[in-house]
């Protein structure tokens, strides 16, 4: 029952109204063929041969609960795998929902139509119609009592413990209550459940109370005594055994087939369709339970029981294995050209996708990104998305933010993040054109919403905030593993370049916005000569143009290379990029001759107090005698680099920007470093001619098949 409860509680009804031709398809199919191959196999066997009165009885729910595939169950296996948030999950998540329905309802019926087999009548016929009334109590008189209990539990506060008891007893009352009416108590949980709103502060707080007890205590539980029951001599000796194994077996076939060949109508690719046939075979704990349900009333025999629960482990045990080999979501994030600064120019749209976790992390994206220099004539266009973990819930949540708000329990935080934008936006008046998403998932697998977003709208530069913080005294703020791991997996497979934003701007009590009367901001680009630093170099190229920037550029050299222009195509391009930047701005140039790490070292130390940003790249030559005795295995901070790792590991008081150019591997063809240098070093700075629109275009964006998974979006013009 608390189970049941606590499945209730993480499911979102109203994903049913979203779900798209693709879903409903692929769901209904899912359902009927199985039902149906099943069905026609046992009327078929029953004709030509005598089947025994416990077989006939036992069948036709041995082919209903083959025939379902459990939304919680589908959820939670796409949870483990990480793709809960991919392609495949979405639809998944959505096929599982309505196929759910269908059982739900079928087996509602079968309970009703058991009952009437007996010859209760009035019975029968009290149960059908005290459901309906059960279902309206349950809506319009406990939901709103529970919801007036708890409307002083603010997200992120724990639920006070009498409010969570009252909650429970409510809970047992309507299993009693369904037990009453000739239905399952856990039916009655489940309901409760589904009432409920899904997500903080409800919902994540009776699954944290929850949760501990059911899965560290009593699913064990139930699954050893499943193992005790199953009666492995008479699966294999049974005189039936042989019918009711080819009666499950059949019906896998109708569930495989029934989703594989609906996918490949509907125009999925192969691998992705006979992952998502996979995922939809497999079952779990809501299937277990039905089958001790069964058990319970002698619907099942042990041979019945035992052969459901061993095939349900075998086939559920091999798929797992291979969706994981055949699924790989980060294929798709391969692009055909460079999405890179670099290879875009100066006077091509710059398209900023800004991951924010917190309203904390807002005002050193507005900074950056008024540093970036957006102008009317050539616009940054900013994709702010809204990162939040996935709790009290079982579905993951991607899309527009006007179009999904009101599904969320975090609307507050999100719309003082939105209005901070879009007033931002007014106030630069078409410099800068926002547009703003929401994302609830897990942390494990939230880079996937961040890279599908910097596909489907041709991100240049995604940045994300850096996990941890310094707050005014100087020490350590919050710190968020989880969000070091999501930006680990974007540095991975981002299909674009990637900017790791390290904030000290609280430390040195500057959170103020560039605006005439204040001091240039200053702005050093440390260059090694690796890829990602002229991928830094090209971001502050662009930020020089801003009236009330200033750049500066240090060059570090080792002290045996010679200064001759043309020994080297890096030397001869940076010095082109010097002579090509000059009159564009604030603009200056150094040279660091240094031997080694330690002279590297003294030599950002002696650059502190004069900047207020750093940008430099990720990656490093190794065996760059610059960085000698800084590549080791010490480092904190591995994914920021060698020098990243330095400047977000030691006390410096000056923002960075760790840049990482979009990896070659995640480009299936384009131009090469060379080429973007140059293109650097030539491009003159006019002004686009693209005319730029007065508003932002987010009214007007609107999601198509997003319930199918596709997440087409329509971009911006």
């Amino acid at each position: 029952m608390f189970h049941l409860f606590m499945v209730g509680v993480q499911m979102d009804p109203s994903i049913l109204k979203k779900t798209g031709s693709t879903a409903a398809l692929i769901g209904t199919m899912s359902f009927v063929l199985p039902y149906a191959l099943s069905g026609v196999t046992f009327y078929t066997l029953n004709r030509i041969m005598t089947l025994d009165k416990s077989v006939q009885q036992c069948l036709p729910f041995v082919i209903s609960i083959n025939s379902m595939s459990s939304f919680p169950v589908i959820a939670q296996l796409l949870s483990d795998l990480n793709i809960l948030n991919s392609e495949v999950g979405r639809l998944a998540t959505y096929t599982s929902m309505i196929n759910d329905t269908f059982s739900w309802l079928l087996y509602t019926l079968a309970v009703t139509a058991s009952v009437a087999m007996r010859g209760l009548h009035w019975i029968t016929v009290l149960s059908s119609l005290s459901i309906p009334v059960f279902l309206i109590i349950i809506v319009y008189i406990l939901r709103p009592v529970i919801l007036w209990l708890t409307r002083s539990t603010q997200v992120g506060q724990p639920m006070k413990d009498h409010h969570f008891i009252s909650i429970i007893v409510i809970s047992l009352g309507c299993g009693l209550c369904t037990e009453i009416l000739g239905q399952h108590a856990g039916f009655g949980s489940l309901l409760l459940g589904i009432a409920l709103p899904d997500g903080p502060p409800l919902g994540s707080s009776l699954i944290n109370k929850l949760d501990a007890v059911t899965s560290s205590l009593l699913l064990p539980i139930v699954f050893a005594i499943c193992g005790l029951r199953t009666d492995l001599i008479s699966a294999i000796r049974g005189k039936s055994s042989g019918i009711i194994e080819c009666i499950i077996i059949i019906s896998y076939i109708g569930k495989f087939t029934g989703t594989l060949l609906p996918a490949l109508y509907c125009s999925i690719p192969f691998k992705d369709a006979l992952s998502l046939a996979l995922i939809m075979c497999c079952k779990g704990i809501i299937e277990v339970s039905r089958y001790n349900l069964l058990m319970d009333s002698k619907i099942l025999d042990d041979q019945s029981f035992a052969l459901l629960l061993i095939t349900m482990i075998i086939v559920t045990g091999v798929a797992r294995p291979l969706i994981e080999y055949l699924y790989d979501p980060s294929k798709r994030y391969r692009v055909s050209g460079r999405r890179t600064i670099l290879h875009l120019g100066t006077n091509f749209q710059l398209r900023v996708l800004a991951c924010v976790h917190s309203e904390d992390n807002v005002p050193s994206i507005m900074k950056l990104l008024e540093a970036s220099n957006g102008t009317r004539f050539n616009p940054i266009y900013v994709f702010v998305l809204h990162l939040m973990e996935l709790t009290g819930r079982a579905s993951a949540i991607f899309g527009p933010h006007h179009q999904l708000n009101k599904l969320t329990s975090t609307a507050t935080h999100t719309d003082h993040i939105v209005n901070a934008f879009r007033r931002y936006e007014q106030y630069h008046q078409g410099d800068f054109v926002t547009q703003h998403f929401i994302a609830v998932a897990p942390y494990r697998s939230m880079h996937d919403d961040i890279c599908t977003l910097a596909l489907d709208k041709r991100i240049t530069i995604v940045i994300v905030p850096f996990h941890k913080h310094k707050i005014i005294d100087g020490t350590t703020g919050s710190v968020c593993l989880s969000i070091r791991t999501v930006n680990c997996n974007v540095l991975r497979k981002a299909p674009c370049s990637v900017g790791v934003l390290i904030d000290r701007d609280q430390v040195i009590a500057n959170n103020q916005f560039l605006s005439k009367g204040q001091s240039a901001y200053r702005i050093g680009v440390l260059f090694f000569g690796s890829a990602d630093d002229w991928e830094a170099l090209a971001y502050s190229r662009r930020m020089a143009e801003h009236s009330l920037t200033s750049l500066t550029v240090i060059y570090f050299r080792h002290g045996k290379d010679t200064i001759e222009k043309g020994k080297t195509s890096e030397s001869e391009y940076i010095y082109m990029f010097i002579a090509s930047s000059i009159g564009h701005g604030k603009f200056s140039f150094r040279e660091e001759i240094v031997k080694d790490g330690v002279g590297t070292i003294r030599a950002i130390r002696s650059l502190e107090d004069a900047f207020d940003l750093f940008l430099v790249g990720k990656h490093h030559d190794p065996y760059l005698p610059l960085l000698a005795g800084l590549n080791s295995e010490w480092n904190e901070y591995p994914e920021l680099g060698v020098i990243g790792d330095l400047l977000a590991s030691a006390d410096f008081k000056f923002s960075v920007l760790i840049v990482q150019q979009q990896p070659q591997d995640n480009c299936v063809q384009g131009p090469g470093i060379l080429e973007g240098v140059k293109n650097l070093t030539i491009s003159t700075c006019k002004p686009s001619s693209r005319v730029h629109p007065d508003n932002s275009v987010e009214e007007d964006f609107t999601p198509v098949h997003a319930s199918d998974g596709t997440l087409d979006f329509k971009s911006f013009p």
